[in-house]
């Protein structure tokens, strides 16, 4: 028994959070405190899944997680190995990283739900409270994410240019990973869900400024959270 099969085998202590939650932070403490070290291969799933009590489904949300914040690289036929103990400066989304998203968002998603606004139907309006409802209700941190892209990319569909549609299709899945990462590092989705209601609302005032605002607001709040992911990941925050 290697390690990290060592480490594997002893239960976490547990919180009031998601399994996910759990999962994540019990990784993050390993590699940052180098109980797993840089370089060490990680558990198999089913050996995280056993220490957790949870499907392996919750272990691969948690392993996405902690690749998109630079600690870990998963090789294909190896195994996920430990590549840093700690956050990198940047995150790894996919496709784009953090601080492209957070550049090229505003550009797009602003004056999207402005439009939104001012040419949306009863049908369009309809549509993007049910997914809000939806996401309100919602449990499943997996569907949650994915209502979250779908709404971003009507309100882009809504905004009845092709182009800020075409964007956000083209980045949804990193949207996706960027708001499941958020989601089970610093809580984001309660604050979304609110965030959201008052986009749906700047649009359904057919108010071009208050959507605008609203969506600014969002897009303001996301980048503060995924600042302070980085910096608890900074040598300065940990002293």
């Amino acid at each position: 028994m290697n390690l990290s099969d060592s480490w594997a085998a002893r239960r976490p202590v547990t919180a009031r959070v998601s399994a996910a939650e759990a999962v994540l932070a019990d990784l993050r403490d390993a590699i940052t405190s180098g109980e797993l070290s840089v370089g060490e291969r990680l558990p198999s799933e089913a050996s995280l899944a056993a220490r957790h009590g949870v499907s392996r489904s919750v272990i691969r949300e948690a392993l996405r997680s902690c690749h998109a914040l630079g600690l870990t690289e998963t090789k294909s036929g190896l195994g996920t190995f430990v590549v840093s103990d700690s956050i990198a400066r940047d995150l790894d989304f996919g496709n784009y990283a953090a601080n492209e998203l957070v550049e090229a968002r505003p550009h797009v998603e602003i004056p999207a739900a402005g439009w939104a606004a001012q040419r949306h139907t009863g049908e369009d309006l309809a549509a993007l409270r049910g997914l809000v409802d939806q996401m309100r209700d919602e449990d499943d941190p997996l569907v949650w994410v994915s209502l979250d892209a779908q709404f971003h990319a009507y309100i882009a569909r809504t905004s009845r240019n092709r182009v800020f549609e075409s964007v956000i299709v083209d980045i949804r899945e990193a949207l996706t990973r960027q708001s499941e990462t958020l989601n089970l590092v610093a809580g984001r989705q309660q604050k979304s869900n609110d965030e959201h209601d008052r986009i749906v609302d700047g649009i359904a005032s057919g108010s071009y400024d208050k959507a605008a605002r609203a969506m600014a607001e969002h897009l303001d709040a996301v980048r503060v959270a995924l600042e302070s992911v980085v910096g608890e990941g900074s040598p300065d925050h940990r002293r």
